[in-house]
């Protein structure tokens, strides 16, 4: 590969427009592939890049959440798409949402008329080709079976997924250790899981909340068989009373300290990072919406007050299992001139996506031009989230939301937690001022 090559982006999503964007900022020519309007995916309609293909909305604007502290830091890097967004901002309270089209119009604008950016309107469907150039694939959640097909060839059967049914995780912070404890079925394992005991009276409270719960409408494209052996939670429990109790909430082996009795039922919570700060609902994957999951699984002892890191989700999604092929750039391992960027890698939403792609558009034009890359910190939003798609402790790789549970924590305390998510957006930002300079650190 010569250093004078264009970087081929594939795909013109979120994180693709991000990442050509920043390559060509940075002087280094980009072709970026993008298959509309030739062809469309089941999802999508219109013809301009960064089509939002459901909300209309960025999430929450303030720094003291997470996802405001990544949009945040997005902006101090010059992200075309936080610029775009700005600009086609429409009222949404304490959240971003933006008018759509003139969002999907004023990037496909800008990385049009860029003179380093050349559009490609073609479909890819073999990987093969852009192996030996500097390459990154964005083709995200709906990537096209032939090109997932290329993909599983090159990674490996068992490391491409085609759906994402993932449970929900909680705060390790936000649970009442009062009504919860520790311990493994027979005493086997040591002390993994953490266990909510339920009485008969607290389980069919659960159940005949679960079971008349509301549920996320699915997409036509999402109902063909595509969970089939991974049911959802509310779906289990209607098929009878006893089902839960006999299924993921059994439990047998776990004796309650505080009684000394066997409960009736045991919802399990399983460490979903190495620190243990986060906890994975065992067995809750789940059609429920969010603000369902919140009132149904806050009916759990010990999770009346939980923070829910990320809602459980079951839908279409082609993503990688990152933390076996991934570094913390985006790039593949085993070939240090090919990236991944956006929902294929385990980002999960709108921003993440695009911040996946702004840092693997740094490193690609960075190790084009033979340049440092930058110093991947957890204590910023972008770092911390490129470290766990990079590295997740969990064995059963799932895409998650940006959340402060995966960034370091303060060296101090801090009880509050609306000053505690302020102190720890104020020092990513400190970092994140540094890139250009000596410690460029994202």
């Amino acid at each position: 590969m010569g250093k004078s090559d264009a970087v081929h982006v594939i795909g013109a999503g979120l994180a693709g427009c991000e990442a050509a964007f920043q390559i060509a900022s940075r002087g280094v020519p980009v072709r970026l592939y993008e298959m509309k309007p030739k062809k469309y995916s089941p999802a999508h309609s219109y013809p301009g890049f960064a089509e939002l293909v459901c909300s209309n909305s960025l999430r929450a604007a303030r720094i003291s959440n997470a996802v405001g502290l990544l949009k945040e830091e997005m902006r101090r890097l010059n992200s075309l798409i936080m610029r775009e967004a700005d600009a086609a901002e429409v009222p949404a309270g304490g959240a971003l949402a933006v008018d759509r089209y003139a969002f999907s119009d004023g990037i496909t604008a800008a990385l049009r008329n860029h003179p380093l950016v050349e559009i490609a309107e073609e479909e890819i469907t073999n990987i093969q080709p852009f192996l030996e150039k500097y390459t990154i694939v964005a083709t995200g959640p709906l990537t096209s079976d032939a090109l997932s097909e290329s993909l599983r060839k090159l990674l490996g059967q068992e490391y491409l997924h085609f759906f994402d049914a993932a449970a929900p995780i909680v705060t390790r912070e936000s649970l009442d250790f009062s009504r919860i404890f520790a311990g493994s079925r027979y005493g086997k394992g040591g002390d993994d899981y953490l266990n909510c005991p339920m009485s008969r009276a607290e389980y069919e409270a659960f159940y005949e909340a679960l079971i008349h719960a509301e549920c996320v409408e699915q997409k036509e494209f999402e109902q063909d068989g595509v969970f089939e052996g991974c049911m959802p939670v509310e779906v289990m429990a209607k098929r009878g009373f006893q089902t839960l109790a006999y299924g993921p909430l059994k439990p047998v082996g776990l004796t309650d300290p505080r009684t000394g009795q066997r409960p009736f039922a045991v919802v399990q919570l399983r460490k979903e990072d190495a620190a243990g700060s986060m906890l994975n609902l065992v067995g809750f994957q789940t059609h429920l919406k969010f603000g369902e999951q919140k009132r149904v699984f806050g009916m759990i002892p010990g999770l009346e007050q939980a923070e829910f890191a990320r809602y459980g989700v079951m839908h279409r999604n082609t993503y990688i299992n990152s933390p076996r092929l991934l570094d913390e750039y985006y790039r593949l391992r085993e070939r240090e001139n090919v990236w991944f960027a956006g929902q294929m890698t385990g980002v999960e939403g709108y921003v993440e996506s695009a911040a996946s792609g702004l840092l693997a558009g740094i490193a690609a034009a960075q190790t084009i031009k033979g340049g440092p890359l930058p110093e991947v910190s957890d204590e910023t939003a972008i770092g911390a989230l490129a470290r766990y798609v990079s590295s997740s402790a969990s064995a059963d790789f799932q895409p998650m939301n940006i959340n402060f549970g995966i960034m370091r924590p303060l060296d101090t305390r801090i009880r509050r937690k609306e000053e505690r998510n302020e102190a720890i957006a104020e020092r990513a930002l400190a970092r994140v001022e540094r890139i250009g300079k000596n410690e460029s650190t994202v």
